[in-house]
């Protein structure tokens, strides 16, 4: 082969070795980590779903791989940190599990605001991103929501009034729900919810506050009898906040056109659609406990009111936290009550 031929030849690989090497660096795997079993309504549901549309999008250039119940290791406490630095480069989780480090958005997490879990996630990504992003150092938040309608439900007897909560050691998810149970006269245990089976089993605690979205996921339907469920016509008990989150120098580290695939399926709009999930979800959880044969009760809106009544001062000693960390309390839960009623009202 003459030189010539030779060197163009050479070029000509070497040229072709650089667009494959190209392509193949553009080729994302995204280590997605969360604390559900794979079967439950946030995997099969939403994290799934999510995953399929990112990969479709971008034409096979970025995939997840999808770590079920916290398999890629830590606890999920730790899963805001492990985000944060890099260990993991999404995440699906509360950050009310780390008590404390998030007191601007558990404005969200008080009792008796809100009942549509559509309505607070659309009132949360708008707040989030007036007063809180700061919170979030390090990570890019995806979605923010909170969950459908929080419940007691118990092992051993029926809560059917204010009462009945005395001597009882219940389970929490948050730190404002540890507040809430104590406000009602129970022992507060908090603990995330992976734990709650083995703590029901061993008797460490008699019942606990969840969604009914997540109990069949974890089988809490088949070791406990009784639920209660505050009135429909009044604010949830509770409920909690979730981020979608993302390692922030993961996602700086993306050439543009798969910056735009993350931005096309994140924000407002995906939160207010995971928020239409879990207000979808309640049938088929209360579908399982009944099943069972265990027993559901509705409050009245009377004594509803009692309970609201009894934790009222939650949201007081909220705002004199959040002024004694420099922002105005007062403010913020005014912003939060008032994008929860302008989001219920569409």
């Amino acid at each position: 082969m003459k030189l010539g031929s030779f060197l163009r030849t050479s070029i000509g690989a070497l040229a072709l070795s650089g667009v494959v090497g190209s392509a193949m660096a553009q080729e994302v795997t995204l280590k997605v980590h969360h604390f559900w079993p794979g079967t439950a309504m946030a995997p099969t549901q939403v994290i799934g779903p999510w995953c399929a549309k990112v990969e479709s999008e971008s034409k096979g250039k970025m995939k997840c791989q999808i770590l079920h119940a916290m398999s890629g290791g830590g606890t999920p406490p730790q899963l805001v940190d492990r985000v944060k630095d890099g260990v993991d480069d999404i995440v699906v989780t509360l950050p009310g599990y780390t008590a404390g480090r998030f007191p601007l958005v558990e404005v969200f997490e008080l009792p008796f605001m809100t009942n549509s879990a559509e309505a607070g996630a659309q009132a949360a990504w708008e707040y989030l991103q007036k007063n809180a992003l700061k919170e979030f150092p390090g990570t890019k938040v995806l979605a923010i929501w909170v969950h459908d309608e929080g419940y007691v439900h118990s092992s051993n007897k029926q809560v059917r009034t204010l009462d009945d909560f005395k001597g009882m050691k219940m389970r929490a998810p948050t730190r404002q729900t540890n507040k809430l149970l104590a406000k009602l006269g129970a022992t507060p245990v908090g603990m995330p919810v992976p734990a709650v089976a083995d703590a029901l089993a061993k008797g460490t605690i008699d019942g606990f506050v969840l969604p009914w979205e997540v109990i069949p996921a974890f089988k809490l339907h088949e070791l406990t009898k009784f639920h209660t469920e505050t009135h429909p016509s009044r604010p949830a008990l509770y409920s909690a906040v979730f981020i979608m989150g993302m390692n922030q120098a993961k996602y700086d580290s993306l050439p543009a056109d798969l910056k735009a695939v993350i931005d096309r399926n994140s924000g407002a709009t995906l939160s207010r659609q995971i928020g239409k999930i879990w207000d979808a979800s309640q049938a088929e959880g209360r579908k399982a406990a009944e099943a069972r044969g265990n027993t559901r009760m509705i409050l009245s809106p009377e004594e509803t009111d009692r309970w609201a009544t009894a934790s009222a001062s939650i949201k007081d000693e909220w705002v004199a936290e959040v002024d004694k960390r420099g922002a105005s309390g007062k403010a913020l839960l005014q912003d939060a009550t008032a994008l929860l009623s302008k989001y219920r009202q569409k």
